[in-house]
């Protein structure tokens, strides 16, 4: 068994979350591993156009950060902010097969008890339901095992298709924040949006149910 599996320092961590069977296909989350390089540099390198623009800012060039030779220092420093408690690092799969990301960082016990959640997913299953059915899974393990009180993320105004996954899941808008990040090369206005464990009738996944977006596998 890992040694840090519901450790006190990280909750919940690094055990997999799911399944949920959304119209694309059963949806899971899993750590990453090192052997993920090829399927992620695959999809990040071919679907650049659709993920830059909605990314931050950062060097060297996006085939450069995107090798299949740069995931083993990016896998290193994620599981290393995972070990350290601040972060959970997540594939999404979709029938077992890598589909997308998942991040929930900067998290907070003590008396904030708090995270950022954010995530992409491979344009070839975009409206299965996969963001959404991800998200939901996430959620519920931030407020269920990791033990935490409230979860937020941003999102640029133009983008129509997270916002309308981000309020799938039960989020609600706090506030705008202007030139907030460097994004595909300026200072982008972002939509602060945040969900609390009180807001969460039983589970986000169950919400998803109810409303006939998902199906328990």
């Amino acid at each position: 068994m890992n040694r840090w599996f519901n450790s006190p320092v990280h909750p919940g961590w690094p055990s997999a979350v799911g399944p949920l069977r959304v119209p694309a296909g059963v949806v899971r989350l899993r750590p990453i591993r090192l052997r993920d390089a090829t399927h992620w540099s695959r999809i990040r390198l071919a679907e650049r156009d659709h993920l830059e623009r909605w990314e931050p800012t950062a060097d060297p060039d996006w085939s450069v950060r995107h090798a299949v030779s740069a995931w083993p220092a990016l896998h290193s420093g994620l599981r290393s902010e995972a070990r350290k408690g601040r972060m959970l690092p997540y594939v999404i799969e979709v029938d077992g097969r890598f589909a997308g990301q998942l991040t929930i960082g900067n998290v907070t016990h003590g008396g904030l008890k708090s995270a950022w959640i954010g995530y992409w997913v491979s344009t070839e299953l975009t409206g299965g339901g996969v963001a959404t059915g991800a998200l939901a899974l996430g959620l519920d393990h931030c407020f269920g095992p990791v033990r935490l009180h409230r979860v937020e993320a941003t999102v640029r105004p133009e983008n129509a298709a997270s916002r309308r996954v981000l309020a799938k899941a039960g989020f609600r808008e706090e506030g705008l924040l202007k030139r907030y990040l460097d994004v595909d090369g300026a200072w982008r206005d972002h939509l602060l949006v945040a969900l609390t464990v009180e807001e969460v009738d039983g589970s986000v996944a169950a919400r998803l149910v109810r409303h006939g977006l998902a199906r328990w596998c």
